[in-house]
């Protein structure tokens, strides 16, 4: 018994790890054909079907490589734990024979070697059965670390309950916004102060890693500020539910979004809205006659991430449910960057028209989508360089001066 515990604690010291190591090995696995399953067109139009391939059987033998080791430490405890009790029930029965009839009795000998042999096997399972379950509590582990994850802020706050038509004017205000995604890493947002008035149209441009994503992330909380404030409205939006800001202000991604159901269910989520609104929502957005044209109008089948549907016909779902809202602050992330130049112009001509009014927060991938902003604002390693009207920072010197030329030579070159 002696033995075999020393056994067990030398065998648990690597595989717990073991364990630990072929639960990690197992999401890449898992993520990377999730992947390539959803983008089998791209990679068949770019013949990449052997990388694919290839990275695939990378990932599983890697798994694999984890899940031998595991089986073969198993078998090494195993092994082990047999011999031992073979050896002592050899012992044993030596024992039982050798010894004098005065000693042990012949008719016990049986009974005593099946006792020893029951024993034995107890004992095996016992080790065995303790190391399985301490083993298999890695999983435990992982469940107790998702568990203790921090949870988003409260989706209401009943004594916070902004107006029914907050924002009613789009004024936007950072006071020293600082932002870090999580403890102990450096800040993404350095600082960040500036006024924005209501129904003004701001450009954000700036290189990758410059902090634009994070911003629009913050200012619906996705990140929670880590110092500063932003008031919206004479409001600060850091003490309201998350759903009382979310479902106050629209947004147009640079990927749209939509989802497995119908036409109806894809502009109204919530179900809040009459027919002849999203009729009225799909004309706006130039999409009346499409789904006019449908068998099934406004119950047309949209299938998972709208693949039915083109990606310009995508984008203009998206900006027909903006509309919807009739919100007066509007975030886009380079909304026609996925577009052709033509329903480009269309959702361009769109967004002047329908949100005039609006406060507009443009993230910019293309310095021509900024050029008509009031004002581009131009940010740098998570702070904001520049916050001017375009023509005024192109008459110097400046940083969006200095993105424009890249953007003209880089044209040109194409």
């Amino acid at each position: 018994m002696f033995i075999s515990l020393e056994l067990q604690g030398y065998y648990l010291a690597s595989s717990r790890e073991l364990t630990r190591l072929d639960s990690i090995t197992k999401a890449p696995v898992i993520h990377h054909f999730s992947e390539s399953i959803s983008g089998v067109m791209t990679i068949r139009a770019f013949r990449k079907e052997d990388s694919f391939c290839q990275e695939n059987v990378d990932r599983v033998n890697s798994n694999l490589r984890m899940d031998f080791h595991n089986n073969g430490s198993n078998e090494w405890l195993g092994f082990r734990l047999e011999l031992i009790g073979t050896v002592v029930l050899c012992l044993s029965t030596m024992c039982m024979i050798l010894l004098p009839s005065s000693i042990v009795r012949p008719e016990n000998v049986g009974l005593s070697l099946s006792y020893g042999l029951s024993l034995n096997g107890v004992l095996f399972w016992a080790i065995f059965l303790s190391c399985f379950v301490e083993n298999r509590m890695v999983s435990v582990e992982r469940i107790k670390q998702f568990s203790s994850i921090q949870p988003e802020a409260a989706w209401h706050i009943e004594d916070r309950l902004p107006p029914p038509n907050w924002p009613t004017h789009g004024n936007v205000e950072l006071k020293d916004l600082q932002v870090r995604y999580r403890p102990n890493t450096p800040l993404v947002l350095k600082g960040i102060t500036l006024s924005i008035k209501g129904g003004e149209k701001i450009g954000v441009v700036g290189r990758t890693g410059s902090g634009k994503s994070t911003l629009i992330q913050v200012l619906f909380r996705l990140v929670e500020p880590t110092a500063g404030k932003i008031i919206i409205d004479c409001r600060d939006i850091c003490m309201l539910g998350l759903h009382d800001i979310r479902s106050r202000f629209g947004i147009i991604p640079q990927e749209p979004v939509l989802f497995e159901g119908t036409v109806r269910s894809n502009i109204d989520p919530v179900g809040q809205f009459s027919d002849e609104e999203i009729w009225k929502s799909l004309e706006r957005c130039q999409l009346k006659d499409v789904v006019a044209s449908k068998p099934d109008k406004l119950d047309s089948l949209v299938v998972d991430n709208g693949d039915n549907w083109s990606v310009g016909q995508r984008q203009l779902l998206c900006l027909g449910r903006v509309i919807l809202k009739h919100s007066k602050l509007l975030f886009m992330d380079e909304a026609t960057a996925s577009v052709d130049s033509q329903t480009d112009a269309v959702i361009q001509k769109i967004i002047r028209e329908e949100f005039a009014a609006c406060t507009i927060i443009s993230i910019a991938h293309r310095i021509p989508t900024v050029m008509d902003c009031d004002r581009v604002l131009v940010m740098d390693a998570g702070r904001a360089k520049e916050f001017e009207p375009p023509s005024r920072l192109l008459e110097r010197p400046t940083l969006f001066a200095a993105l424009v030329q890249e953007y003209a030579d880089r044209s040109a070159g194409l």
